[in-house]
């Protein structure tokens, strides 16, 4: 009876709302500080509609106004209030003490990401103790196709990541899951090798990938193979807290 009643609830319009979330999806998006009327324009909306809206935002502390040249761009404010959300807030809890550990005995940086649509996003991170080293800010998002930690999130999807593997990027995948990571060398910053293993739900899935952005020079303390080792405990552990027991020895 619910559900009928859901199914056939007529569409109500709120214009308002609905003016707000375009202005916050297309700043989203937006490769840097914008003006009213880009806004109105790529919205398509008046310059008078978007300027009610804007304010509300500006106000409320979701969008940010230079004085100076009047162009706007998004603030931090949505990416803290998805971390009130129960189920991030959680793993972030539980990821970011074994995080720290991993970073002061690696003398390297980590951080976690999730998928969010074509996207992965950090939503963590913990900085090496050394005086030189590479770090991923939280709250930074990068493409899902490319990185090692997005290709090691579709290789852990089920059920697709358990499909015949067919095309290129089909056995790359399976590869990734047969060997439990995934590890190649970043795509921007030479010197990187981005290593990937799965934060797992119970059912095998990934819910996030816990990356070390290993700096492959003589400034690193430890070889590769010692970190990878290292992640990999990490990572197990984390899931294991997140699936509500600790493995012996973790």
């Amino acid at each position: 009876m619910a559900q009928e009643s859901a199914e056939s609830s007529p569409s109500y319009a709120a214009p308002a709302v609905e003016k707000a979330l375009d202005v916050l999806e297309f700043l989203a998006g937006a490769n840097g500080p914008v003006s009213q009327n880009q806004i109105a324009q790529e919205t398509g909306r008046s310059v008078a509609q978007i300027f009610r809206v804007l304010s509300v935002l500006e106000r409320r502390g979701y969008i940010a106004r230079d004085a100076d040249s009047n162009l706007y761009t998004l603030t931090m404010m949505l990416f803290d209030v998805a971390h009130r959300h129960e189920p991030l807030r959680s793993l972030v809890w539980l990821a970011t003490p074994a995080m720290r550990t991993l970073a002061r005995t690696v003398e390297q940086s980590c951080n976690l990401g999730i998928r969010d649509g074509d996207e992965i996003v950090i939503i963590a991170q913990a900085d090496s103790p050394s005086d030189f080293g590479f770090r991923v800010r939280a709250g930074a998002t990068f493409p899902l196709i490319g990185p090692s930690s997005g290709e090691l999130l579709l290789a852990f999807e089920l059920p697709e990541a358990m499909r015949t593997p067919g095309t290129d990027r089909d056995a790359r995948l399976a590869e990734i899951r047969r060997n439990g990571y995934a590890e190649q060398s970043d795509q921007l910053y030479p010197g990187v090798i981005d290593m990937a293993f799965p934060i797992l739900r119970k059912d095998g899935s990934a819910v996030a990938a816990l990356t070390v952005p290993y700096v492959a020079t003589s400034y690193s303390p430890f070889r590769r193979e010692f970190v990878r080792d290292e992640l990999s405990n990490t990572a197990r552990r984390i899931s294991s807290l997140l699936s509500g027991h600790q493995e012996p020895g973790l």
